[in-house]
């Protein structure tokens, strides 16, 4: 969508809404062939696992007690993990993508729905086609409906009628659109448990950046970040969500999409002006490795023997 749809990534196209559509539904029958590649040629021999890794914030209803606003978060978050999990793990898009964006397309007087549909051979070459399921998750909205006049320009964030808000009190320690929300991760693990079949899932991404850069490199709002929603994963864990492993993102500072350089999600620091591009351990590093040598969060109790 920000690749095809807005410009802002690369390959920075502002083509409308088609073609972030278009482009999605080639990944995803990309993806089946590259796993039916593996499946049939070398998995025998290597015993190796093939899943895609997608990236989803968890969406909650205003009030919770409101069908519109239950019906508006489970459109937010079909339209965002569903896009792409529903076919693989169901065989076909979500009814509720169907459905919003096939209306809207009909309301522009287009022949057929901008949402580009499966055959029935494709539906079931791509259903089953992940050994896991990559998690990146970072942050949380509450959601309500959010009725769009008639558009004569169609587009992936007005097709699924509803509007994102945060809470003013969460933490906003990184970017603009990063809030601190750690039960928001074990509700979109619980999500996808049921929604699934409870598949093997890694969190392959889950970290924040920072607003302005600490000399002292004592990155605490991090640590608290981390400390949040690992919590929060062990107790999805502990709701039976079959979660195998979490990643943090990310070990460096690195190039960051288009803020470049200047957005920092590592727990080291890179200094990108130096030539030998020193690095420089945060406070994080400590308290990450804390949590890896004890495989949870260190009891303070303990005596080293």
């Amino acid at each position: 969508e920000k690749g095809y749809e807005t410009g802002e990534h690369a390959p920075g196209l502002k083509l409308g809404g088609c073609a972030a559509y278009k482009a999605a539904h080639h990944i995803i029958k990309t993806h089946a062939k590259v796993w039916h590649s593996y499946n049939t040629t070398w998995r025998s021999e290597q015993q190796g696992m093939v899943g895609i890794s997608l990236t989803s914030a968890w969406g909650e209803p205003v009030d919770p007690h409101s069908q519109p606003d239950r019906d508006a978060a489970e459109r937010y978050i079909q339209f965002h993990l569903g896009w792409f999990a529903n076919p693989i793990y169901k065989g076909d898009y979500p009814e509720v993508m169907k459905n919003y964006v096939g209306n809207k397309s009909t309301q522009l007087g287009l022949g057929t729905s901008r949402l580009p549909t499966f055959s029935l051979q494709e539906k079931t070459y791509i259903k089953g086609t992940s050994d896991f399921l990559g998690i990146g998750h970072f942050t949380t909205r509450y959601v309500l409906p959010k009725s769009f006049p008639f558009l004569q320009v169609s587009s992936y964030h007005t097709d699924s009628d509803l509007a994102e808000l945060v809470d003013p009190k969460w933490p906003a320690p990184g970017p603009k659109w990063l809030y601190s929300v750690p039960w928001g991760v074990r509700r979109l693990l619980n999500f996808i448990k049921t929604q699934y079949g409870n598949p093997l899932i890694y969190v392959t991404e889950n970290g924040v950046s920072e607003k302005v850069q600490c000399t002292q490199l004592c990155d605490e709002w991090r640590i608290e970040y981390l400390k949040g929603y690992i919590n929060e994963i062990l107790k999805a864990l502990n709701d039976g969500v079959n979660v195998g492993g979490y990643t943090a993102w990310s070990l460096l500072d690195k190039f960051e999409w288009n803020q470049g350089f200047s957005e920092r999600f590592g727990f080291y620091h890179i200094d990108f002006k130096n030539k030998k591009k020193t690095r420089y351990p945060k406070a994080s590093v400590d308290y990450y490795k804390k949590i890896i040598s004890a495989n949870g969060f260190p009891n303070s109790r303990e005596v080293m023997s």
